[in-house]
């Protein structure tokens, strides 16, 4: 094989990882939503350390498993991920805090109020059901976790 086409083959490997790198972390997500509630916090944490040790094996075997397919070192690929990995999160725009997502809600409902859409008790009620993570997603801990959630 030429060293041109081991390029293309590396360039198409990693635009490839790149979109598997997600199906990789997608289970991860999956098995954590449909876990149990463990006893204790101590527990959870050990279970989130768990995780993210498996999570950390799987990348490590798909670097392996790509590296071999693409006949190059395995650490060029883990470098080639981790880098690309790097450029996504930066690319991401950053996720306002609980504390910020708290204080826009209730200046919603203050403004609901003052239009006569809510009674001050309806908005006092939203305001305790979201602290109280009732609503899932990511304005609260529900289904999908968020604001004080163990272990986020």
């Amino acid at each position: 094989m030429s060293r041109t086409m081991s390029k293309k083959h590396l360039l198409a490997g990693l635009a490839a990882a790149g979109v598997l790198g997600v199906g990789i972390a997608a289970p991860t997500v999956a098995f954590a939503e449909d876990a149990t509630p463990s006893p204790s916090a101590s527990s959870s944490a050990d279970q989130g350390t768990d995780r993210q040790q498996q999570k950390a094996d799987r990348q490590g075997e798909f670097a392996e498993a790509l590296a071999k397919e693409l006949g190059v070192p395995t650490e060029k690929v883990t470098a080639a991920l981790e880098k690309l990995r790097e450029q996504r999160k930066a690319d991401r725009p950053e996720r306002p805090s609980a504390e910020d997502r708290q204080a826009a809600l209730k200046e919603r409902l203050a403004q609901a109020v003052e239009d006569g859409k809510l009674t001050q008790e309806q908005a006092d009620a939203i305001t305790k059901a979201a602290e109280a993570g009732v609503f899932p997603g990511p304005g609260g801990r529900g289904h999908h976790g968020g604001m004080g959630t163990p272990g986020r």
